[in-house]
This record gives C-alpha cells, structure tokens and sequence, in this order.
C-alpha cells in the first residue's frame, strides 16, 4: 500500500512537471529563449585645451594652483586618472585621445617657444614630454598649435610619440591635407580569443587659425569647413574598415563663430554630429567647457552621437564607453555613455612631474625675475568698467614704440592711438618688484604688435561694437561691478582705447552707447574723416572677435611680441610709476553722469 502510494504520488508530480512545461495551446511549437549576443566593451578617454598645462602650478602667482571652486590643473593629474582607469580595465581596451590647445597657454609653454626655443635647442618640448609619459593614442591640433609658427609645430609633432591629427588643415599649393587626416586604431578587445575592433579616429582644428594665425599660415595653409571635411574623410573610413568612428574636433557646439561669416563656423560639434552619418563619438574642445555627455541625433540616420567636452587646462578628463556586439561578421554599438571626471580628486603622477621637473624649474626661476620696481600697488580689478593705470601701462608702450617706429614717415603726422583689452581680472604689479610674472598675468596671450589707420567714423564703429560688453541699465538702476558686462561677452573681446576721450552711456542701447568723443585733452569732436594710426594686437587686427573696421592692411609690423615689449620696457625704465603713462581718459556714465 505504500509503495503504490508512492508511485501515486510520483506520477502526480510528473504529470504537474509535464503540465508546467506545455504549450497553453495544444499544437503550438515551445519558445525558444533567445540568445542574448555576446558583447565587449571599449573605454575612451579624452583631454582637451590643457594649454600649457602640466604640473598643478600658478607660474603667475608662484604657487599651486587654486580658484574659487577648487580645481586642479595639468596633465601630470590627468595621467593619474588614466592611469587608474587603465588599471581597473586590464586587459581590455583603453584609447586616449586629445582634442587640441596644447602648446601654448602658460610660461612653461611660452618659454621653451620663444626664450629657448625647442627649434633651436633641439630640447624635447615639456608637453611632448608629458604626454608621451601619458601614451595617448592621438591629439588634434588646436588653433593655438599654431601661434609659434609652422617649424615649432613641426618640430613638436615629430617629438610626439603619438600622431596628431588635423584633416581639415589643407596644404595652400595642393590642396591636400597637410597633416594626417585621420588613424585607425585596430585594438583588441579583451579576453583570450577576443575579437578585434578598428577604432577610426578623425581630427579636425579650428578654421579661426587662418585669422588668428594669418602671420603664420598666409599662403601655405588654407582650413577648409569641418563639417564639409568630416562628411568627405567619415565614409572614407568607413570603407576603410572602421568599426567605430570617433571625431576629436577643435571647435565647440554653439554653432556660432566670434568672426564673421567670410570663414568656416568656429564652434560646429553639434552640426557635424547633425549632418554627417556614420558618427559614434565627438570629443571636442575649444570653448573650455565641460559637457559631461550631450547626445546629438544624426538628421539622416536618427542615431544618437555622443558628445562631451572635458572643459580646460586639465580640469577634467572625459570618460566615454561604448558596449558593442558582433553578429554575422559586423559590429554595433548596444549603448554608449559619458561622464566627466575631475582632477582634483587625484595626486599628480610622478613620472610626468620627474619628466618636467627641470623645465618647470627654470620656468619657475624665469618668471621670478624682477624687472622694475613699482611706485605704488597697481590692479586690473577694476580696468574692465574704470579706466586704471595698469591697462594705460599697456596702452603707453603700445604708443610709443609705434610712434617710435613711424616717425619721419609717411604717417609720422597722424595722432597714434591704442588699443588694449582687460585680459585678466587678477593682474596686480605689486608696490615694490615688478616680476617677468606679474607682466605675463597682465598680458597673458602671445600676442605680436600692429597698427593701422582708422578714421575717424571707424574708431566709434569701433567702440559702439566694444561697448556691448556692458548690459543695459537705466540712469537710477543699482549698479553691480560683478553683473555689470554681458556674459555673453568675454573679457578679452572687450577694447579700451588711449589718445582720444570718451563716454560710453551705459542706459543707451548698443549702438548708440558712445555719447562723447573728443580729440585727447580738448572738447573738439571727432571728426568722421580725421586719420589716427591704431595700435592694436594681431588677434584683434586679423579679425579675432569680429570688430569692425580693423581688418586692414599693417602700417606697423615688426613681429615684436607686446608682452616682451611691456618687460623690455620696464627693464629700461627700471621703475613703473603711473604719473609717467596714465591718462584718464574714458568712463562709463549714464545721462552724462559717472557712474562709478
């Protein structure tokens, strides 16, 4: 009786079993499970505008660096994160990538430019240095690649253990690249057996170069448009047999240039990810901003490209990963993401920092040199809304070696005006040594002195487009220094002139913001056709920042770099005292009254 009530209770249980395992409708065939593909990942990593950047060090203020939000700078930090991440993924793939701005931005970069030479020295570049201790895969070349002129650029690249990247940079003679377009990178996946993925990897630098630079490139190069340039090289690689295309692109994603329409557009990332197929990733730079991850969608395809912008001078460091699979011999993206990770959160890597120590100290020796004594304390805090004797300073030598220059020439009986932007915000010259670094803070970019001749009409064209820095604000509304100019405006795109007087009404709108224009020292108006020699930087003079009138033929141009000149003057004068350059001669005023 027992044994048939177990045998009972075991057909029960296999009937249940056989019950649970049917079909629910009588003659239909049992689904399958199906077959999740089998998938891999790749991790990229990307750096951009470290300009200069290597240990995190203030050469201006002789310390470490810190602001208001505690960043750290320099490629020793971001090698630190790279490596760690290499680490976490042994075994798996792992590319670096750089989208430009590398070899200018710092004393540590100027002076191996320009005081020892790396075409003269044959001395390594610190940059070149660092990052080859970083193993990147590829960087682009930034317009700021191009400020030392063709042979530095050339000399770096051949010092880079890596290939630099630049298609849209086009010989002026051949019309063909001038530098390697693109690289496809064939990398292993992981894993015994893993399969192989080709990683196509484009470059494209910023058209702005032919203004920036025309000095440098005139004649020899010509930079063609980088949306046009991607959809001509992407298919390319493509046929080529890129598995996944990454562009690392030199230009931001507003869509917008701060010249004119006569060039390419300046900032086009999200239009190249809109209008050009067969994209995965853009890492870009330029604008300095961080964009963790922004997705784009292709207007072709509906793919979503992946976008992301590691802000600056080794801030950050982009993180992008891509889950991929292959079927039937092909691969596909499954998902893809990206983030943004900061260096402060890390130590500096040693074998940069050991890389670099000896140029950084003579950098460092360099920039502590005195140069002249200062009567009294002098600050940019205020030049951007005051009119201050540190941005005179600059103003006055500016004039003097371009009157210097023409005199008993054609122009030698024409007033010589100047022109002068509030570059930093921190530039003080202490009461007492003047240091090489004090100068460098006030005028941190290289670049050369100009000069041409602008009428009358001209210079107020010129300062009614200078002065929509300022935001609108009615006589009797509170004033705020801090909100006072428009964040859409840069500092560096905002030009105080000396040798004339004026007012700029700040409840006027723009356009009619100049209320008071008068010869230096008089209450005689400007006239419309009176002649004035401008001097003026050669950023400005080729067009940077899209002001009117001042793209003209030099009357002045012998090269000279307007920081040196500022040093070389304070050498010889051996003392910066205001009483012998400053003039006040503009303010902001609204209804004809001061307002500071």
């Amino acid at each position: 009786m027992t044994s048939s009530s177990g045998a009972s209770r075991r057909q029960v249980l296999a009937v249940a079993a056989a019950a649970a395992t049917a079909p629910l409708l009588a003659g239909a065939p049992a689904e399958a499970k199906p077959k999740q593909p089998k998938t891999w990942d790749l991790t990229i990593l990307g750096t951009s505008d470290t300009h200069g950047n290597v240990y995190n060090w203030d050469y201006y203020k002789d310390a470490e660096f810190d602001d208001s939000k505690h960043n750290d700078v320099g490629v020793a930090k971001l090698a630190t994160l790279v490596n760690q991440i290499r680490a976490e993924r042994k075994g798996k793939a792992t590319l670096v990538l750089d989208a430009g701005d590398t070899i200018q931005g710092t004393p540590l970069a100027t002076y191996y430019a320009k005081q020892e030479p790396i075409t003269t020295t044959g001395e390594t570049h610190p940059m070149a240095r660092a990052m080859n201790i970083l193993r990147y895969d590829a960087v682009t070349l930034g317009n700021h690649e191009f400020n030392y002129g063709l042979p530095l650029l050339a000399t770096w690249i051949e010092q880079l253990g890596f290939p630099a990247l630049a298609a849209n940079a086009l010989n002026a003679k051949t019309g063909k690249p001038a530098f390697l377009p693109y690289v496809i990178k064939e990398v292993k996946l992981g894993g015994h057996g893993a399969p192989k993925l080709r990683v196509g990897i484009l470059g494209l630098t910023n058209p702005g170069v032919a203004i920036w630079d025309k000095g440098n490139v005139e004649g020899r190069l010509v930079f063609a448009d980088m949306v046009a340039t991607a959809a001509k090289w992407v298919p390319e690689m493509r046929r080529r047999g890129a598995d996944l295309v990454v562009i690392s692109a030199h230009g931001g994603d507003s869509g917008t240039s701060s010249y004119g329409p006569e060039l390419p557009n300046e900032n086009p990332t999200a239009l190249i990810a809109e209008q050009v197929p067969g994209i995965d990733a853009i890492l870009f730079g330029h604008a300095h901003n961080e964009v963790p991850e922004k997705f784009v969608t292709n207007l072709t395809t509906g793919e979503r490209v992946l976008t992301s912008e590691p802000s600056k001078w080794g801030q950050r460091l982009t993180r992008m990963d891509f889950t991929l699979a292959r079927e039937k011999g092909r691969w596909t993206v499954t998902a893809k993401s990206a983030t943004t990770l900061n260096t402060n959160t890390v130590a500096e890597d040693p074998a940069v920092l050991a890389a670099v120590r000896g140029q950084h100290a003579t950098t460092v020796e360099y920039v502590n040199r005195v140069v002249a004594q200062s009567s009294m304390e002098l600050s940019a805090a205020e030049s951007r809304y005051k009119d201050t004797p540190i941005l005179d300073f600059i103003n006055h030598v500016q004039t003097e070696v371009v009157t210097e220059a023409l005199a008993g020439g054609e122009y030698a009986g024409l007033p010589v005006l100047s022109i002068a932007a509030p570059f930093s915000r921190t530039a003080v010259f202490p009461q007492g040594d003047v240091r090489i670094r004090d100068v460098a803070g006030l005028y941190v970019y290289d670049n050369t002195l100009e000069a041409v001749v602008l009428t009358g009409a001209e210079v107020k064209a010129y300062l009614e487009y200078s002065a929509k820095y300022f935001v609108t604000l009615p006589a009797g509304a509170p004033v705020n220094p801090e909100t006072i100019s428009d964040p859409a405006v840069p500092d560096y795109n905002y030009d105080v002139f000396s040798g004339i007087d004026y007012d700029i009404d700040i409840a006027e709108p723009v356009g009619r913001r100049i209320t008071r224009l008068v010869l230096a020292g008089t209450d005689t108006p400007v006239a419309a056709d009176a002649r004035f020699v401008v001097a003026v930087n050669n950023y400005r003079r080729s067009g940077g920042g899209n002001f009117p009138g001042i793209v003209k033929t030099q009357v002045y141009n012998a090269q000279q770099e307007i920081r040196q000149l500022l040093i070389d003057w304070a050498q010889a004068k051996g003392v910066i005292d205001p009483a012998d350059f400053f003039v006040p001669n503009w303010k902001l005023v609204r209804e004809g009254v001061p307002v500071f």
